[in-house]
């Protein structure tokens, strides 16, 4: 949606006689962008630093800011929230769709068939002018809210509630998942959740979505591939293995027993250390404030104080810091929300930034087509079936 002049064309391009391709393309720049960078350890969004967005900013506005390249005027903002708010009523026809999924459906599974299932009910969803793209994010971004409340409602045999005009994304969707007016201080916490999640470069997700938008297929289309890599454990997931962790753990003073014995086996503690962050994830010590409060609010400082204990014991052992994985795992409990929701919720978040980058991919085009080094058999012949 922004008007920012990107080369969308590839960095690193290997001929035939490459012989060192990186695993899993780590490190490699594959295009430019004018929407996200982590340079040093900071995070920042079209240039401002995440810490200023966490603390100061709506989700709205960082949605805007990430589409259109600028922060909003309040006029523009109202207009985003509004829109936002006005579409993320479903089609009665999906939820129909969605009553009829196999109670086994998991909420990523039931996200992305209903994504997917969406285009079909958008009357715009083959539209690939500039406006009617921007106009499907916006109905897209409310929409995919929608189903995660939606959703779990259906698989536990109540019926979805209508979303309220007057609400912002973080309010409607803790109204739409429980039916009651949200409290202040946990509607700010998701908010802020989201801003932490909208975007982070090229993540598995993200780059999955770009690849998509560089066939110059949907918005939909687009998203939908993203949510599918999102599915995948060793991308979305690790906030939900936190909160297993903590109730395997059950109470502080059962800690430190607990993590040694995961050291001493070389076990993996999730929601530590990220591939991009040497000193530490900056998006996880707003979280972590916002653990520390709703554990107070709640009168259930336990899974804060647990927290913060493994915090400290990986720290000094391993020398790793959270990634934003970790506290948000103790936030959204203390959001009661149930562990399957998540990831999700983490996709609710980040769809602003798939959303960014495909539109971002749409203006300033090329197909995404890297190599691939042939490392089986060579000189092989064909045999005749009968000498096989």
């Amino acid at each position: 949606m922004a008007d920012t002049q990107v080369d969308n064309t590839s960095i690193s391009s290997p001929d035939a006689s490459f012989t060192s391709p990186a695993e899993g393309l780590r490190d490699i720049v594959a295009l430019q962008s004018a929407i996200c960078s982590i340079d040093n350890g900071i995070l920042t969004y079209r240039g401002i630093n995440i810490d200023e967005l966490a603390e100061n900013g709506t989700f709205e506005e960082i949605v805007h800011l990430l589409w259109f390249g600028k922060l909003p005027t309040k006029d523009e903002l109202i207009t985003l929230r509004e829109g936002i708010a006005a579409s993320s009523t479903l089609p009665p026809g999906l939820v129909s769709m969605m009553k009829a999924f196999p109670r086994r459906t998991t909420p990523m599974e039931g996200l992305r068939t209903a994504v997917s299932a969406l285009a079909m009910f958008d009357s715009e969803a083959e539209d690939m002018s500039v406006a009617a793209n921007n106009r499907k994010a916006v109905r897209l971004q409310g929409q995919i809210a929608s189903v995660v409340a939606a959703y779990d409602r259906i698989r536990n045999d109540r019926e979805p509630v209508v979303p309220r005009p007057d609400f912002n994304l973080a309010a409607n969707f803790l109204y739409m998942l429980r039916g009651i007016m949200p409290d202040p201080l946990a509607v700010r916490a998701l908010d802020k959740a989201y801003i932490l999640h909208a975007d982070h470069e090229l993540n598995a997700s993200t780059f999955a979505a770009r690849v998509a938008a560089g066939t110059m297929t949907d918005l939909h289309s687009c998203v939908t591939a993203a949510i599918g890599a999102l599915k995948g454990p060793l991308h979305g997931g690790a906030n939900e293995q936190v909160m297993r962790m903590l109730n395997d753990i059950g109470r502080p003073d059962q800690v430190e027993a607990f993590i040694q014995a995961k050291l001493a086996s070389k076990e993996k503690i999730m929601g530590f250390g990220h591939p991009v962050y040497k000193q530490g994830d900056p998006r996880a010590k707003h979280l972590r404030e916002m653990s520390r409060q709703l554990g107070k609010l709640t009168n259930q400082e336990q899974w804060y104080q647990m927290s913060v204990k493994i915090e400290e014991m990986v720290a000094a052992v391993k020398d790793l810091k959270p990634n934003v994985d970790f506290y948000s795992a103790s936030v959204y409990h203390y959001l009661n929300i149930r562990s399957d929701l998540f990831t999700p919720i983490f996709a609710i978040g980040r769809a602003s930034g798939w959303m960014a980058h495909t539109l971002e991919q749409y203006a300033h085009n090329k197909l995404i087509r890297p190599r691939a080094q042939y490392i089986g058999p060579k000189d092989q012949h064909w045999v005749p079936i009968d000498k096989r």
